[in-house]
Formats: structure tokens, C-alpha cells, sequence
């Protein structure tokens, strides 16, 4: 809040075993709130459909996601309620009608979906027009300078629909942010081995030189520079990053103030194509 930031993503599905569990962060969000009164100024995005609790895209699972949400939140409404992964087993009409009931009853203000293909995207978007029901107005996609494969088609769902994309992993779990280095020390973080297996070659190790040498350049933090490459790309609203500390968000937030020019956009795409 201190630094301008108002947007909360979550899932009812977050949350560590052992503190709490799936819903954990929901309900730690919703004393945040409480505690401060400011529910008003926050935007809160939340999630519906991988919980093993509650999975799929059903009517009920919906209906009852978003109750269970709204009480761990403490809120009356949702700002944004996502999709959080296609459900091929239940038709499309059935899940964007549930989700057109909950705004009409006022518990959710928009939808979106997350982890869609361009096609089942499409098909749902072109739905919702025809029928009336419930249109998705932002996209969540895997998408960073290492995973790119949402330019491959979905970025065009998202021009021609006018859909904003708020990319989830914009720093490839760590990746991108520099911590991870081919001589450097092992990084103490469950998402590591990951990490190691996926970026540790030729491709990745180009992308953070090119990194480095812009940040350099701006005297700014590579992570940022990494979040900036994506805010530059057209139908990017905003990228989604974490922080486990106010250290590591000091590295994020001058993503916001970095304007790369054309020849660094160029740089780094060209670097990790």
C-alpha cells in the first residue's frame, strides 16, 4: 500500500502444509483487511477450480468455492474471480452461467481464466457474447521471458477480445530476478530443482547476460527489468511477481518506472527465443 500497490492475487487452493493449508492465504489476507479497515482500497482476485477440495468448473464447485472464499476473505464480493484452470469435463455454457449468477447476485464483480487454451479461451469468450452469459475480461497465462509460448496464439485471443493478460511466474520462479547463477551459491528455495532443470542451459544463462547488461544500463535491478520486458508487450496489463520479503519487493517495484526502449525489448526477446 505504501508503495502504491492496491491488487491482491490468490487461490483458494494457496497455502503451505502445516500453517494452515489450501485457504490459508485467503483467510491471512482477509485479517490483513480487517485489522486495517481497508477493504475499500483493495482489488482482490481470487481463484476457483484446482482445489483438491474443490476441483473443476462445475456449477456447484463454483457456488461453492465462492462462499468458501468470501468467508475465509471476509468480503462480500469478489473483485475479480478467476477460472483457475479450463475443466474440459463440464460444458462451458454451465460455468459461465454460475459465474453470470454470482455477479448478478453481487458476490462477484468480473471474471477471468487462467491456464486456458487459445482455442477453449476463444470458445468461451465467443459464448459468452452469444448468450449473454458471463464474459472473461483477463487472461492468467504461464507467460515470462523463458516461457513464451503465449505469443504463440493466445496473445491474438487476447487483442482481438480486448482481454488484459496478467502473466503468472513473470520472474520463471526465480529465475529471471539473477539470484540463480552457473557458478553461484545453491539457492535455498523449494522451487530450485525446478528451476535448475528447466533454465540451467545455453538458452537461459543468454537471457540473464542480456539481463544484466541492461539493468546495468538503467541501474536497475535485473528482476525489474525482466517484469518491464513484459509490461512492454502489447496486451500485458500487469505481470504478477512474489516476494517472501520487503528486500526482494524493493527489486520489483522499479519495474513500473523503466522504460526500455525498443533495442532493449529487442535484446532480450531476441535472447531468450
Amino acid at each position: 500500500m505504501q508503495a502504491g500497490g492496491n491488487f491482491i492475487d490468490t487461490a483458494d487452493m494457496y497455502g503451505r502444509r502445516g500453517s494452515g493449508g489450501a485457504g490459508e492465504s485467503e483467510r491471512i489476507i482477509g485479517r490483513w483487511m480487517a485489522a486495517r479497515g481497508n477493504r475499500e482500497q483493495i482489488v482482490i482476485a481470487t481463484k476457483v477450480g484446482m482445489s483438491t477440495e474443490l476441483h473443476g468448473l462445475s456449477a456447484d464447485t463454483i457456488r461453492r468455492g465462492a462462499e468458501a472464499s468470501l468467508e475465509r476473505l471476509g468480503v462480500d464480493h469478489i473483485d475479480l474471480y478467476y477460472a483457475h484452470q479450463d475443466d474440459p469435463e463440464t460444458p462451458q455454457d454451465e460455468t459461465l452461467r454460475t459465474f453470470q449468477m454470482l455477479i448478478d447476485q453481487g458476490h462477484v464483480r468480473y471474471v477471468g481464466a487462467s491456464n486456458y487454451s487459445a482455442q477453449r479461451l476463444s470458445e468461451a469468450l465467443s459464448l459468452g457474447e452469444q448468450e449473454g452469459l458471463a464474459r472473461y475480461v483477463v487472461l492468467q497465462p504461464h507467460y515470462n521471458l523463458m516461457e513464451r509460448e503465449y505469443e504463440l496464439d493466445l496473445a491474438a485471443v487476447c487483442e482481438r477480445y480486448g482481454l488484459a493478460c496478467i502473466p503468472y511466474f513473470g520472474l520463471a520462479r526465480g529465475f529471471l530476478t539473477g539470484k540463480y547463477r552457473p557458478d553461484g551459491e545453491q539457492v535455498d528455495s523449494p522451487r530450485a530443482s525446478g528451476v535448475r532443470e528447466n533454465y540451467f542451459n545455453a538458452g537461459g544463462f543468454a537471457v540473464l547476460e542480456a539481463l544484466d547488461e541492461i539493468a546495468a544500463a538503467h541501474s536497475a535491478p535485473v528482476a525489474a527489468v525482466a517484469l518491464a520486458w513484459l509490461l512492454a508487450q502489447p496486451t500485458v496489463a500487469a505481470p504478477i511477481a512474489s516476494a517472501t520479503s520487503v528486500e526482494q519487493l524493493s527489486q520489483l517495484l522499479p519495474s513500473a518506472a523503466i522504460e526500455l526502449s525498443a533495442a532493449d525489448v529487442e535484446r532480450l526477446s531476441a535472447a531468450s527465443a
